[in-house]
């Protein structure tokens, strides 16, 4: 009888059910309006190329500040509370955001995401990302600089050129660290912090 193949045993790593990230939210009036553009954009996808995007639901759009991780299992807490002490390290005044421009966050000609996007007018989220990065790091998050502050309005869209859209504004006043069930399209806000000025 032939001698059987040992194979070292292959480690296999279970999938995330948990992500961690921070956010601001639109107020509730500005997320009505910003659905229904998204809604239009998916009727408008359909009719031309008979592709039916997924618009997310209104309580769910946001602009993320800080992705933090995907997570197996729970959220890990040392994380968490290193998340915390950064956000409570924050001392900015409330501002005004607008995003005035659509585009596909997808490779052409792959269908993807499509998200509302600024250029000066999201100068306090840059401001405010850079804040928590500052703080992340001192708590020894690994540092991610890469940011480009979009909302995020419809998945699995045609690709799009940017274009311009009527302009969507409102005043960050907060922020929030959010628990995200990874399939699940729920978000639990774990704790927020306001905007208050400088000390």
């Amino acid at each position: 009888m032939p001698e059987q193949l040992w194979l070292p045993k292959l480690e296999t790593r279970s999938p995330p059910t948990d992500g961690l990230f921070f956010a601001v939210y639109p107020d509730a009036n500005t997320a009505a309006g910003i659905a229904k553009l998204a809604q239009q954009l998916c009727v408008e996808a359909q009719a031309r190329s008979r592709v039916r995007g997924k618009p997310l639901a209104v309580d769910r759009l946001h602009v993320t500040l800080r992705h933090l991780g995907n997570f197996a299992g729970g959220l890990p807490a040392d994380v968490v509370e290193a998340a915390k002490r950064a956000a409570a390290l924050v001392s900015m005044a409330p501002f005004t955001v607008e995003f005035d421009a659509v585009a596909s966050f997808a490779k052409r000609p792959r269908p993807g995401p499509v998200v509302l996007v600024g250029e000066h007018s999201v100068r306090g989220l840059h401001a405010l990302h850079d804040a928590l990065e500052a703080g992340l790091e001192a708590g020894g998050i690994e540092p991610d600089a890469r940011f480009t502050p979009h909302l995020t309005l419809a998945y699995g869209l045609p690709w799009i050129g940017r274009r311009p859209a009527e302009p969507v504004c409102w005043n960050v006043r907060e922020f929030a660290l959010m628990h995200s069930l990874l399939g699940q399209s729920r978000h639990i806000v774990l704790a927020r912090w306001p905007l208050v000025g400088q000390r």
